[in-house]
């Protein structure tokens, strides 16, 4: 019997859909569910995975045990970042290595899905960096965050350097990186890393009712095409370049039948039933980059 793409098999976390909210938990907590090769495969997969299936709407990520993602799997001791003395290695282009969690920040930042993190537990290396590219991050007080690279005599990793700033302002992110401390919920909380915290009984209902408020009020090609344009055109030089793309999704948008159910459904006070999908209906604009290559 072939498998069911509705319940794939993963061999770093465990998936389930519930009522249009995906929910993606890290399931190796006897190792802090640290990074390594199956779980950036696992990842990959996983955003594949989402924006195939229309019945989700939302994406959750958390994590099982005391960790989100405790870093990097460090079994290999001080080989583990020299890609030279790795046996099997692959993602090279051109002799060049390709950075794991960058593949999958990019993965993340390609979703047509709201993605929201619920941090659970530590989150250090590139269990804080792969987070950066999700949308909304929630935290329980137990969770603890850090960008360790220097503390290990490496750099920054996952494309971090361009979501960082972005996200807290290039002081704060500098800081943390400089000084590759662990800092609590609160300072992740105050510096804008993270929306809110919560205890940690109430970390999961909390971010199911955002990711439900999402998947029950907004038609998901337009929440598709919003996540592309505000995460893309926030790298552009000038606003004309939003303008551009504004107007030509807003145009599309105009005539489908999502917009006739909205506003029908706005004028008789109950909720909307958008039956566009974003397999079949996304606007003709998208997508309106070319993708860069690694080399």
């Amino acid at each position: 019997m072939p498998a069911d793409p509705k319940q794939p098999a993963f061999r770093t976390l465990d998936y389930a859909v519930a009522d249009g909210i995906a929910t993606a938990t890290f399931n190796r907590p006897e190792k802090m569910n640290t990074f390594n090769g199956a779980m950036m495969d696992d990842l990959l997969r996983l955003f594949d995975v989402t924006d195939a299936d229309d019945d989700v709407r939302a994406v959750i990520v958390t994590g099982s045990g005391r960790a989100f993602c405790a870093g990097a799997d460090l079994e290999s001791g001080g080989d583990t970042f020299d890609f030279d003395k790795r046996v099997g290695i692959r993602d090279q282009v051109a002799g060049v290595h390709r950075d794991g969690g960058g593949q999958v920040t990019l993965r993340i930042f390609d979703s047509l899905k709201p993605v929201i993190s619920a941090v659970n537990g530590a989150a250090v290396g590139v269990g804080a960096t792969m987070q950066l590219a999700m949308d909304i991050r929630m935290a329980s007080n137990n969770a603890r965050f850090g960008f360790v690279f220097a503390r290990r005599g490496i750099t920054p990793e996952a494309a971090s350097s361009w979501f960082l700033p972005r996200l807290v302002g290039m002081q704060t992110a500098l800081e943390w990186v400089y000084t590759g401390r662990v800092f609590n919920a609160d300072e992740a909380l105050a510096r804008g890393l993270v929306r809110s915290v919560h205890a940690p009984d109430d970390l999961l209902p909390a971010a199911r009712a955002l990711a439900r408020e999402i998947a029950d009020n907004a038609a998901p090609v337009s929440v598709a095409m919003a996540r592309q344009m505000l995460w893309r055109l926030q790298a552009e030089d000038h606003p004309m370049a939003a303008h551009r793309i504004d107007s030509r999704a807003i145009v599309s948008r105009g005539r489908s039948s999502d917009v006739e159910e909205g506003i029908k459904a706005f004028l008789e006070k109950r909720p909307a039933q958008f039956a566009n999908t974003v397999s079949a209906d996304m606007p003709d604009v998208y997508p309106w980059w070319p993708e860069p290559k690694f080399l």
